[in-house]
């Protein structure tokens, strides 16, 4: 019995963390293909990565298993990837400032995204005035995970370990000799941010932006 309402409660978790997931993923995902075509490379658009369909930006190990597994042993950080956007540098007219934009429009779709989830959420307390039905409450509560894994979202990729998108809007200002050092990591920047977590140190970086941010957002739905 522990054990079906174990699962239970996880699928009630599913239902709340799916939808939110599925936009900030696929949105941020997106925005590196809109932000590339606008710039000139329409290796994204051709491959349809500017699609706002989850199937396309869906990498089955790092946003299905990965995630779904760290839920099940309730862990308490969520980790996953998307399946990276194609680029072709050749394409871009200054190829080291126009893959800061690409990147910068990733984790800038996660903060317009979790306003908007905010504005959903300022919606169903007004509507929770009138009706508490069960879907006003998945509404609000859906509305706030939103805020939430938008905010964790931009913020976790905005760090300067690649591959995330910081990595990449940092070239920006960096020396050649830093910004080539920074490049070479990437084969590597995966082990780096498991390390990261398992440590703690990851979450440790992280919470003060998130809590910040968050602590925004609760005054604003009061």
């Amino acid at each position: 019995m522990q054990g079906y309402d174990q699962i239970q409660a996880i699928l009630n978790q599913l239902s709340l963390w799916l939808l939110p997931g599925l936009f900030a993923i696929t949105v941020h995902e997106a925005a590196h293909g809109y932000a590339a075509l606008w710039l000139g490379d329409k290796t994204a658009y051709f491959l349809g990565r500017t699609s706002l369909n989850p199937v396309k930006h869906i990498d089955p190990i790092g946003t299905v298993i990965v995630p779904l597994s760290l839920l099940f042993m309730q862990a308490q950080f969520l980790f996953g990837w998307a399946n990276p956007v194609p680029i072709n540098t050749r394409n871009l007219r200054k190829p080291v400032k126009d893959m800061a934009l690409i990147a910068l429009a990733g984790p800038v779709s996660n903060f317009v995204m979790a306003l908007l989830w905010l504005g959903l959420a300022k919606l169903a307390i007004i509507l929770a005035t009138y009706d508490r039905s069960p879907p006003i409450q998945w509404l609000f509560y859906t509305s706030r995970i939103g805020i939430f894994f938008n905010i964790i979202l931009g913020v976790f990729n905005l760090l300067p370990i690649p591959p995330l998108d910081g990595s990449k809007i940092i070239q920006v200002v960096l020396p050649a000799r830093l910004g080539q050092l920074l490049y070479e990591l990437e084969p590597y920047g995966l082990f780096i941010l498991v390390g990261l977590i398992f440590t703690g140190v990851l979450q440790s970086i992280l919470a003060p932006p998130v809590i910040f941010f968050m602590q925004l957002a609760e005054m604003a739905l009061r």
